[in-house]
């Protein structure tokens, strides 16, 4: 058997979601880097893996796929050592796993992840910062940790869904708000504090992970740093100073 292999940005979101899981459940996989930074992911040779060049991929014997949602399904049902509650046998717990992780893609992520990549991210993948793109994606951030706070989040349950155990869309949306350690702290407690069951959700998933969780987000943790020391620099200016870049 070929062993997998997982084309990946820790940078990345859903890459990170995805190298965590297979470390948490004991698969073993090949992580190939694929620097955005670099813009490799336009690469001919990840193209072929992925034609529309975006991170992660993987590949499973003769299987190449992409989407870190379908891939995270693919793996819960491949692998056998992977436990029961991150991908339920229960059909209607998986339809609601899979409706929040629909919703996901259409609130969370392009809040968070565009809130992110127009206010900090934006030079280091050599586009410019966007402060209006930052602003909708701001107003689009708020109205989904809501939603998360009052909705997804049931009761006194330490998961999405009213589960006492995690699940593939606890991993997913905990490693895009985890995106929001790039920001400046103020601003990341602006965003999060009001929300105080979202922070607890975020430190359970972690916890249950561990120690998985930390070590693959130390890149981001070292790319905060790396931020701050231009905010306190005064090279990361105003959003739209920059806008040359």
């Amino acid at each position: 058997m070929m062993k997998l292999k997982v084309y990946a940005d820790r940078m990345s979101q859903p890459s990170r979601a995805v190298i965590i899981f297979c470390k948490v459940n004991g698969i073993q996989f090949d992580e190939v880097l694929i620097s955005l930074a670099k813009r490799q992911q336009l690469s001919p040779e990840f193209k072929d893996i992925n034609p529309l060049g975006k991170v992660p991929a993987i590949v499973d014997g003769r299987l190449k796929l992409f989407e870190s949602h379908a891939i995270l399904i693919y793996l819960s049902s491949a692998f056998p050592s992977v436990a029961d509650h991150w991908y339920p046998n229960d059909l209607s717990k998986r339809a609601k796993i899979h409706s929040v992780m629909d919703w996901h893609h259409t609130n969370l992520r392009p809040g968070a992840a565009g809130y992110v990549l127009n206010s900090v991210l934006a030079p280091a993948l050599s586009l410019p910062l966007n402060p209006k793109a930052a602003a909708e994606a701001e107003k689009l951030l708020t109205k989904s940790l809501s939603t998360l706070e009052t909705f997804w989040l049931k009761g006194n349950a330490k998961f999405l869904l009213g589960s006492n155990q995690p699940s593939i869309a606890d991993l997913s949306l905990v490693c895009e708000l985890m995106q929001l350690q790039v920001l400046d702290d103020k601003d990341r407690l602006r965003l999060l504090s009001p929300h105080k069951k979202v922070k607890q959700w975020i430190e359970n998933t972690r916890k249950a992970t561990m120690p998985h969780f930390d070590e693959t987000h130390e890149i981001l943790l070292k790319a905060k740093q790396g931020f701050q020391k231009q905010r306190e620099m005064g090279t990361v200016s105003k959003p739209g100073l920059q806008s040359k870049m």
